[in-house]
This record gives C-alpha cells, sequence and structure tokens, in this order.
C-alpha cells in the first residue's frame, strides 16, 4: 500500500514538473511606435510578422500603434522591430532603409520622424 502512495505521488509530482517546463514559451506582449499611413500600410506591416513566435500582430493606422503577442524563445522584440524596419517602416529602434521606404507605394510614404 506505501508503495503505491509512493508511485503515485511520484508521478502526481513529475507530471506537474513535466507540464510546467513543457509550456516553457515565453508569451510575451509588446506594443510600440510603427510609422505608417493606411489599410496598405498595416496589410505590410503585420505581414512582415507573419513568422515563427508571431501570435499576433494588430497595427492601428490612427495611434501608429502595434500590439505583438509572440514566443520570446523563439524570436526577440528586437527581431521583430527589425523584420517591420526591413518592409520599409520606421519604428521606436529601427529606421528602414531609404531606398526601401521609397518602394512603398505613394500613399504608404509616411513622413519620417527620425
Amino acid at each position: 500500500m506505501k508503495l503505491n502512495k509512493v508511485i503515485i505521488t511520484t508521478f502526481v509530482a513529475a507530471t506537474i514538473v513535466l507540464n510546467s517546463c513543457g509550456n516553457s514559451n515565453a508569451n510575451s506582449k509588446a506594443e510600440f511606435k510603427v510609422w505608417g499611413n493606411c489599410g496598405m500600410c498595416e496589410e505590410t506591416i503585420e505581414g512582415s510578422l507573419k513568422v515563427d513566435g508571431v501570435s499576433d500582430a494588430d497595427w492601428n493606422k490612427d495611434t501608429k500603434l502595434i500590439k505583438v503577442s509572440f514566443d520570446s524563445t523563439k524570436i526577440s522584440l528586437d527581431q521583430i522591430q527589425k523584420k517591420i524596419a526591413d518592409v520599409g517602416y520606421d519604428n521606436d529602434k529601427y529606421m528602414a532603409d531609404s531606398t526601401v521606404y521609397k518602394n512603398l507605394h505613394e500613399c504608404c510614404q509616411y513622413e519620417r520622424k527620425k
């Protein structure tokens, strides 16, 4: 009988540890400024984050804020901000390359702040 209790206790303890370790994806959220103008900007900005590790990206054209949910074990906030700049959009950390910016559709060429 004691052996059964020890086995059950060990099993329960192992299950708790495995479940807590198995969900080790560090769910993170961030919000930061991304300059842009319109719905096409929104599609491009959000589209640049359709990558492994990003579960949600929502850019607001009025506030110029993007809210991102991501797994920080797969992608960093720095990488996220760089991906947005790579498609032509300045943000709090990175400025887009001038050539990429100039290739944006005319309506997407926002007033650069930096």
